[in-house]
C-alpha cells in the first residue's frame, strides 16, 4: 500500500470520527453523552500504562492561588526555557535574571529525576462567567497536567512532586521581590521596594544583631512545635526607639509629632474619628484572625517612636511577641557606620570617640550625618574630627540644661 493511499484513509476514517462525534453532540441527550464521555475516559485509563495528575491554579473558588502551582511554574522555568515551542516572559527585579520564562498554554516538557522521566503539559479550562453584563467576562482556569508511567506512581508521589515543590519554593525565595505596601482607605498599593539598606549596615550592637537572628532561624524551625501547641505559625517584632535611631519614622512640629507614628494615629483615629477606615479594633482583628488563619510562616514588624502611648493590647505579647529597643548611638554602633561610610576598622580617634559615646545620647542618624564625606573623595580623618566636635557640642548642651534643671 502506497504512503498516499494511507493517508488518504486516515483522512477518512477521522472524517467519519469528526462526523460521529458531532452527531453525537448534536442529538445525543447530555446525560448520555456524559455517559459515553464517563465510560470512554475508562477504557482509555485501563488501556493507557501512563498516570496523570492535575495541578490546578486556584483553591477554594479562586480565593488564594495554589502555592503548589506557584512552584511548579517555577520550577518548570528553566524546561520551559529549553523545549518549550511558545514561551510567557515576566519582568523580575531583585534577582539573579531580569526576565522569567514559563510555557505557553497547550505546551509540553520533560523533565528526569532519578532517572524517572515525567511530562508536564499546561492548560486552560475557559468559561463563561455567570453575570449580567453587555460584555461577557471568560472565566480562564489554568493548571499544570503531570504524565507518568504507572509504575512510577508511588516513587512520583512519594518524592518526585516533593522535590518539585520544594525546589519551586526554595528558586522562589531566591528571585522574591520585595514590595512596598500603602493602604488609602478603600484599596492596598505597592511599588518595588529596592532600598540599599542591609541588616548587615543596621547600627546595632553585635550581640542584638546575634539575638535576633537566633530568633528568626530559631521560628524558621518551629512550625511542627507550632502546631503541636494549636498557635499560628507567626511571629510579631516590634521596634522602638527615639527618632533617628532606624523607625523611619518623618519628623514635624512638635504639635504634629503624633501624626508620624501610624499606630498611635490609628488608635486616635479609633476613638475620634468616625469616618476612619482603619481602626484599632480592625487592626487587632487582622492581627488575630485574617493575618492568622490565611497561609503560615508569617512575620509582621511594627515600628514605633512612642511605644509609652500604643494601647497594651496591641503591643502585647502574641501580637508583638519580641520587643526590639534601638537606642541611642553605641560605640558597637559607631564602629559599624565608621566601616559603612569610612571603611575603617580601627583608627587612633577611635578611643576618644568612644569616651564620649559613653556618656552623651546621640542618635545613629546624627553620627551618620558627622561621618558624611563632604567632599569627594573624603578624608576619613576630618570626618571623625566632626563627629568628636559634634559631640563634644552635644555634651556641652546637656551639661547646660542640667545645670539649668537644677537651678
Amino acid at each position: 500500500m502506497r504512503i498516499g493511499e494511507i493517508f488518504a484513509q486516515l483522512g477518512s476514517i477521522l472524517a467519519a470520527f469528526m462526523f460521529m462525534k458531532a452527531i453525537i453532540e448534536q442529538y445525543f441527550p447530555h446525560h448520555l453523552r456524559s455517559s459515553v464521555e464517563k465510560h470512554s475516559q475508562k477504557l482509555l485509563t485501563f488501556l493507557s500504562p501512563y498516570v496523570q495528575i492535575t495541578f490546578n491554579e486556584f483553591t477554594g473558588e479562586r480565593l488564594f492561588r495554589s502555592e503548589a502551582y506557584s512552584a511548579i511554574e517555577t520550577y518548570l522555568s528553566s524546561n520551559s526555557s529549553a523545549q518549550a515551542s511558545r514561551l510567557k516572559a515576566d519582568v523580575v527585579k531583585n534577582s539573579s535574571q531580569a526576565v522569567s520564562l514559563s510555557m505557553d498554554d497547550n505546551e509540553e516538557v520533560a523533565d528526569e529525576f532519578s532517572g524517572v522521566k515525567v511530562w508536564w503539559a499546561s492548560g486552560k479550562n475557559i468559561s463563561k462567567t455567570q453575570t449580567f453584563s453587555f460584555h461577557p467576562v471568560n472565566d480562564e482556569k489554568r493548571f499544570y497536567n503531570l504524565r507518568f508511567h504507572k509504575k512510577h506512581r508511588k516513587f512520583i508521589t512519594e518524592t518526585y512532586i516533593n522535590h518539585v515543590l520544594k525546589e519551586g519554593k526554595s528558586i522562589e525565595v531566591r528571585n522574591r521581590q520585595r514590595k512596598l505596601y500603602t493602604n488609602s482607605g478603600s484599596s492596598w498599593s505597592h511599588v518595588p521596594f529596592e532600598h540599599p539598606a542591609t541588616f548587615q549596615t543596621l547600627a546595632m550592637e553585635p550581640e542584638k544583631k546575634r539575638d535576633i537572628v537566633d530568633d528568626l532561624l530559631a521560628f524558621s524551625k518551629a512550625k511542627d512545635f507550632y502546631a503541636g501547641i494549636g498557635r499560628a505559625w507567626k511571629r510579631g517584632y516590634l521596634l522602638y526607639g527615639p527618632p533617628g535611631t532606624g523607625q523611619r519614622t518623618k519628623r514635624r512640629e512638635k504639635k504634629e509629632l503624633e501624626e508620624d507614628d501610624p499606630l498611635r494615629r490609628m488608635a486616635r483615629e479609633a476613638t475620634e474619628s468616625k469616618t476612619s477606615n482603619i481602626t484599632l479594633s480592625g487592626l487587632l482583628n487582622f492581627i488575630d484572625g485574617l493575618w492568622s488563619a490565611c497561609g503560615a510562616e508569617r512575620i509582621i514588624v511594627f515600628t514605633t517612636n512612642y511605644v509609652e502611648n500604643l494601647d497594651p493590647a496591641l503591643i502585647r505579647r502574641g501580637r508583638m511577641d519580641k520587643h526590639i529597643e534601638l537606642s541611642y548611638c553605641s560605640f558597637e554602633g559607631f564602629k559599624v557606620l565608621a566601616k559603612n561610610y569610612l571603611g575603617l576598622e580601627w583608627h587612633h580617634l577611635f578611643p576618644r570617640i568612644e569616651s564620649l559615646l559613653g556618656g552623651i545620647k546621640i542618635t545613629p542618624a546624627d553620627v551618620a550625618e558627622s561621618l558624611m564625606p563632604k567632599t569627594v573623595p573624603g578624608n576619613a580623618e576630618i570626618c571623625l574630627e566632626n563627629l568628636i566636635l559634634a559631640l563634644e557640642e552635644a555634651g556641652a548642651k546637656a551639661s547646660l540644661k542640667n545645670v539649668a534643671a537644677v537651678g
